[in-house]
């Protein structure tokens, strides 16, 4: 037994899938209890994401995450993503966001850019780590092949021409109204992870991905929106 509220459950069960060509691990069960995280989210101050307003970026509300779950999270994060990706142990680990969120805005609010997948970062080792505090109703997250370049993945050295590229695809044509789910005109769906009840998934930020958004469970409540733990980290 453990006094510690936000305990990860040992020893973890790490499994890796292979999403296109590229990894994807998740660890299922992944806090002991998960209950005292999920009561966290419930009485935590959200505020929209920046850009919201812009219809950019993250399509809902952050809070912050308990500093003793972030803590927990990062000390088992960092071995787990330098044995399963590859990481040099000679490159320190940067942490960055780690927040509660909720996907908020209707389909009808979401602008281009929001409707589309996307990378978080261009750097060979950033790594996007996501506890779902929802179940499989909500989704789940797609990973996807653009079409015109081929690629799963974006490199620093690649950024420049998929971005021209996009930018001529939506000048030519805007992507449909919704949260983007399966193939259209610019995007192979490769697969996709779904939500699960202390879930967590592990993946490289550079992979193009999108949230898969039940629209009809959109709430700004946590007990029964699509609430999820998002966290980066990077190593260089």
């Amino acid at each position: 037994m453990t006094d510690d509220p936000f305990a990860i459950r040992m020893p973890p069960e790490v499994r890796s899938v292979r999403v296109g060509g590229h990894q994807v691990v998740l660890i299922d069960d992944f806090l002991a209890d998960p209950r005292p995280l999920a009561d966290a989210a419930r009485t935590a101050s959200y505020a929209p994401y920046p850009g919201v307003a812009e219809r950019k970026g993250y399509p809902g509300v952050r809070a912050p995450v308990p500093a003793d779950y972030s803590a927990a999270l990062t000390a088992l994060v960092e071995p787990l993503v330098r044995q399963n990706f590859g990481v040099p142990d000679t490159l320190a680990l940067h942490k960055s966001e780690c927040a509660f969120s909720l996907t908020t805005v209707a389909p009808g609010e979401l602008g281009a850019l929001q409707r589309t997948p996307h990378f978080d970062a261009s750097s060979p080792h950033h790594m996007a780590v996501l506890l779902y505090l929802c179940d499989d109703a909500h989704g789940g997250t797609g990973f996807y092949r653009h079409k015109a370049t081929g690629l799963q993945q974006i490199t620093a050295g690649q950024v420049d021409a998929f971005e021209r590229q996009r930018v001529a695809e939506l000048d030519a044509q805007a992507p449909a109204q919704r949260y983007f789910d399966d193939s259209d005109d610019c995007f192979e769906f490769l697969g996709m992870m779904p939500a699960r009840f202390n879930r967590l998934v592990v993946y490289r930020g550079s992979l193009l991905h999108s949230a898969i958004v039940n629209p009809q469970r959109l709430s700004a409540d946590p007990r029964t929106g699509r609430l999820t733990v998002n966290s980066f980290y990077d190593f260089w």
